[in-house]
């Protein structure tokens, strides 16, 4: 029986999805995998996907683009800094795409080497779908109300989601 409960805010909804970008390369997917479980309204997915989620139901299929500036953001050239080898203390072996943790003045911040030039090494804070037009073919699962738990924790509990 297909559900009649659309997803809304305070609303559980399962998807499976296919992640593409522009060149239609396969970025993410969970064919063959459980459903994405979400709590809608929560700030769980990126902006553009959860928005265009709202007001389906279980068995609707269809397709999302996702502009950067609704996704991931647009790529800052401020985040991309060049620093001497000599900051990977007890790294042996640099490699570009190699991923750290560095300190910002906003706390630890996600980083990845994209290039190594002598001993300068470039290393790139952006996420790396950033400036990434993203389109998704979504298939909704299920939708349901949120327990009140889940509302206050912000998350989904149980299966497709956190268990605590």
């Amino acid at each position: 029986m297909q559900s009649a409960m659309q997803i809304a805010d305070r609303c559980v909804a399962s998807f499976h999805y296919t992640l593409t970008d522009d060149r239609g390369e396969v970025l993410d997917s969970s064919a063959g995998g459980q459903p994405l479980a979400y709590l809608h309204g929560a700030g769980n997915l990126i902006a553009g996907l959860e928005r265009a989620l709202a007001g389906h139901r279980a068995g609707d299929k269809f397709q999302v683009t996702v502009a950067p500036e609704d996704g991931y953001g647009a790529h800052d050239p401020r985040l991309v800094q060049v620093v001497p080898k000599s900051a990977f203390r007890g790294v042996t072996e640099l490699k570009p795409g190699m991923r750290f943790s560095a300190e910002s003045s906003h706390g630890p911040m996600p980083v990845v080497i994209t290039a190594i030039r002598g001993d300068e090494v470039t290393v790139d804070g952006n996420h790396p779908l950033a400036g990434v037009t993203l389109h998704f073919a979504i298939e909704v699962t299920a939708v349901r109300e949120a327990t009140v738990e889940e509302v206050l924790h912000g998350h989904v509990h149980g299966e497709g989601g956190h268990h605590s």
